[in-house]
C-alpha cells in the first residue's frame, strides 16, 4: 500500500501512469535481486488433453519458502504451459515469447512481475518440450524435487505405463535409453577404469579383457534405461515391461531434471541479512 500511495505521490494522481511506474519499479528490483543466488524452486511438468506431448521445467528461487507459495507454484505452471502450447526452441526463445496467458508481455516481463511480487530473485532455468505420435507421460517426486519427461511409442493404453516408466526413471537416474545411446568417451573412461583394477589383479591380458566385458555389461545394466530392473518389479526389466505392453512399444527419449542439480548453492547467514536490511 506505501508503494502505490508512492507511486500516485509521483504520478500526480493518475492512475495509469502510477500502475506504469510501479511496473518500472518491479523491473528495477527485478534487477536488484538477479545476482543473488537462486537453488531451491520447483520442476513441474504439463501434459496435453491428447497425451501427445507434454513438458517439463525448472523453475528456482532463493528459498525453499517461496517454493512453497502459491504464487510461485502458479508462475511455474504458466511457465510449463507456456513451454507447452508455444514450443519455444530454446531459454533465450522462450523468453521473448508474447505470454500465454498474458498476452501483450513478454515472457521475460511476466518473470519480472513475479520478482517484483515475490520478492525473490526467480529464474526460468530449463525446459524440455516432446511431441510426437507417440505418448508422453511424466512424474513429479518429492513435491517439485524431481521431474520426469518420458516419451514412448506403440499402439494401446500406454498412459500408465508411461507414468510408471517415468516414476522409475525419478528413482534409477538412468543415463540413456539404450547402451547405443552412451557416449563412446564415457564408455572408454569406463573400460579404462576396469582395466586398470583388472591388471592389479595380474591375470593375463585376455583374461582382462573377459573381466572388462563383464563389468562393461554391468554398467549398461546399471544406466541404460531399457537394461534397468524395474523398480516395481526388480525381476524384470524396463524390456521386458514394454515388450508385456506389446511387440512395438518403446521408449524413445526422456528427461529427468533434478531440482538445483549443478547449482552451486550458497550457505547464507539470514538473520545477518534482516539486521543488515533493517539498517538500511
Amino acid at each position: 500500500m506505501l508503494d502505490c500511495k508512492k507511486a500516485l505521490e509521483e504520478t500526480g494522481g493518475d492512475m495509469e501512469k502510477a500502475v506504469d511506474f510501479l511496473r518500472k519499479k518491479g523491473l528495477a528490483a527485478a534487477a536488484k535481486k538477479a545476482g543473488r543466488a537462486a537453488t531451491e524452486g520447483l520442476v513441474a511438468a504439463v501434459i496435453a488433453a491428447d497425451g501427445k506431448s507434454g513438458a517439463l521445467v525448472e523453475v528456482n528461487s532463493e528459498t525453499d519458502f517461496v517454493a512453497k507459495n502459491d504464487k510461485f507454484q502458479a508462475f511455474v505452471a504458466d511457465v510449463a504451459n507456456q513451454v507447452l502450447v508455444a514450443a519455444p526452441a530454446d531459454i533465450d526463445a522462450l523468453f521473448g515469447q508474447d505470454s500465454v496467458k498474458e498476452p501483450g508481455k513478454t515472457v521475460q516481463i511476466t518473470l519480472n512481475e513475479a520478482i517484483a511480487v515475490i520478492g525473490e530473485n526467480l529464474q526460468i532455468r530449463r525446459f524440455a518440450r516432446f511431441a510426437s505420435e507417440g505418448l508422453t507421460g511424466s512424474y513429479i517426486h518429492a513435491g517439485g524435487k524431481i521431474g520426469v519427461l518420458v516419451e514412448l511409442a506403440g499402439s494401446g493404453d500406454l498412459a500408465p505405463l508411461a507414468k510408471d516408466i517415468a516414476m522409475h526413471i525419478a528413482a534409477a537416474a538412468p543415463q540413456a535409453v539404450r547402451r547405443e545411446d552412451i557416449a563412446a568417451d564415457i564408455l572408454e573412461r569406463e573400460k579404462e577404469i576396469y582395466r586398470a583394477k583388472a591388471r592389479e589383479t595380474g591375470k593375463p591380458e585376455n583374461i582382462i579383457e573377459k573381466i572388462i566385458e563383464g563389468q562393461v555389461n554391468k554398467f549398461y545394466a546399471e544406466v541404460c534405461l531399457l537394461e534397468q530392473s524395474f523398480v516395481k518389479d526388480p525381476d524384470k526389466t524396463i524390456q521386458q515391461i514394454l515388450k508385456a505392453a506389446g511387440a512395438d512399444v518403446t521408449v524413445t527419449r526422456f528427461a529427468r531434471f533434478v531440482l538445483g542439480e549443478g547449482l552451486e548453492k550458497k550457505e547464507s547467514d539470514f538473520a545477518a541479512e534482516v539486521a543488515a536490511a533493517a539498517g538500511n
